[in-house]
Order: C-alpha cells, then structure tokens, then sequence
C-alpha cells in the first residue's frame, strides 16, 4: 500500500491541537500520520516554529503533508517554517480547523494524493452543519 498524506495541526493550544489529532486519529489511526504542533515552546500558548518544523518531519511518509493552523500567528508561523524550508509537497490549507482536519484525514486514509487531500479539506468550508 502506498504511504499516506501526512497532516500536521498547528494550533495556539496543546490541548486544542492534542483534541483534535486524536478526533482525526479515529478516522486512520493506523494509515494517516496525523501530528499536532501546538503551543509555544513551553507548552503554553502561543506557536513554535521548533514544533511546527519537527511535526512536519514526523508526520512526512513520503507522499506530502498537508498543514492545517488554527489561526493568527500558527499561519505566520508555518509560513515561516515552510519559507526556509521550502517543500513541494508540504501544503498550508486554509481550511476551518476541525473540519478541515477531518475531511484531509478521510481522503488521506482512503489513498488519495495531496492535491486531492488538499482539495477535500478545503471542500469542508462549504459543508453545513444544518
């Protein structure tokens, strides 16, 4: 079986960041390597470039990885990280953070590729809850 996309949530919060990396965990757990990036450095709030940068590496299985922030400065941040490290295949979504984080985890656990990972997660902005 091919590797999956990778999905990295950065997030202003570890507890945020951790919630949600094991919401999306129940989708894949074995097949989607999901890592949550959140915090600053000293486990408090804020974002770590340090973080987002290792994340990327855990999460990388060889077929991309999509990154999804939470807002403010977790986009800053990633940007960052992503500008001196620059990578095709790692992909900033603008996405809602849940939802996004979901939909990317579904497609990457049903063996689709980072574009179409990429694409669904950004589909979650038009989905109703009602």
């Amino acid at each position: 079986m091919n590797p999956s996309v990778g999905i990295v949530l950065v997030s202003h919060s570890v507890k945020l960041a951790d919630g949600v990396a094991e919401l999306v965990a129940q989708i894949g757990p074995d097949r989607v390597p999901v890592v949550a990036a959140g915090g600053d450095d000293h486990g408090g709030l804020g974002t770590s470039y340090r973080r987002v940068r290792e994340a990327l590496g855990a999460a990388d299985r060889g077929a991309g990885v999509v990154v999804v922030p939470d807002l403010g400065s977790a986009v800053l941040t990633a940007r960052a990280v992503l500008e001196d490290h620059r990578r095709p295949d790692v992909v900033i979504a603008d996405v809602p953070f849940v939802e996004g984080a979901v939909a990317a985890a579904v497609a990457s656990a049903g063996g689709a590729d980072l574009a179409t990972v990429v694409k669904s997660a950004e589909e979650s902005r038009h989905v109703s809850k009602f």
